[in-house]
């Protein structure tokens, strides 16, 4: 039997070539990557930067895919599963570097990347600012902690990021309202435990 080109394979849907792929396809799973590649690039760049790194996150992001297929039951789109691993990966980088350089928290900029009625100039600048702000989020919850992501450093609207976690806007919006409240707090009680003098509590 003759074996299906890739750009015949191409024009199959994701769930045929994940089905694939976890059978051993490595040509599906290329095809996946191929398809795929250009949104993990641009939301991978607005979550880390253009870093000389991004590569590797993004190499990471399909290495997990491939490791992540057979618990692909086809629930939800490839995309939005895709996504989850993205953000996962985006997210321990940011935590991995932020471990190796001081972090600078703006309050401000965390206001204006999540409010809508910012010039997007000006939403850009305040996502860079929060880039390395991602590394103080362990603390809070998943969900919270995808929703802040998706809106303040991805960008995204409180319908596009409902899209993405099976939710509704207002649920988005109360997780990135939450989120918020509790990295003031934190970032908070970080400021003054550097303030000169002051002893760390035994």
């Amino acid at each position: 039997m003759k074996t299906p080109s890739l750009n015949a394979e191409i024009g199959l849907n994701d769930e045929v070539l994940a089905l694939a792929a976890t059978r051993g396809d490595e040509r599906a799973f290329h095809a996946l990557y191929v398809r795929h590649r250009h949104d993990v690039l641009a939301f991978v760049t607005k979550v880390v930067g253009a870093e000389p790194d991004r590569e590797d996150v993004i190499q990471e992001v399909f290495l997990q895919l491939h490791r992540a297929l057979p618990n692909f039951r086809g629930d939800s789109r490839l995309s939005t599963f895709l996504r989850r691993i993205t953000m996962n990966v985006a997210f321990d980088h940011l935590r991995k570097r932020g471990r190796r350089q001081r972090i600078d928290y703006d309050n401000d900029a965390l206001d204006a990347a999540v409010d809508d009625g910012q010039d997007p100039e000006q939403q850009s600048s305040a996502r860079q600012q929060l880039q390395s702000l991602l590394c103080h989020l362990e603390g809070i919850a998943l969900d919270k902690r995808r929703a802040l992501m998706l809106v303040a450093i991805a960008g995204l609207s409180l319908n596009d990021a409902a899209a993405q976690m099976g939710a509704n806007a207002d649920w988005v919006k109360q997780r990135v309202t939450r989120a918020r409240r509790e990295l003031t707090a934190m970032t908070a009680r970080s400021r003054g435990s550097r303030r000169p003098g002051r002893l760390d509590a035994q």
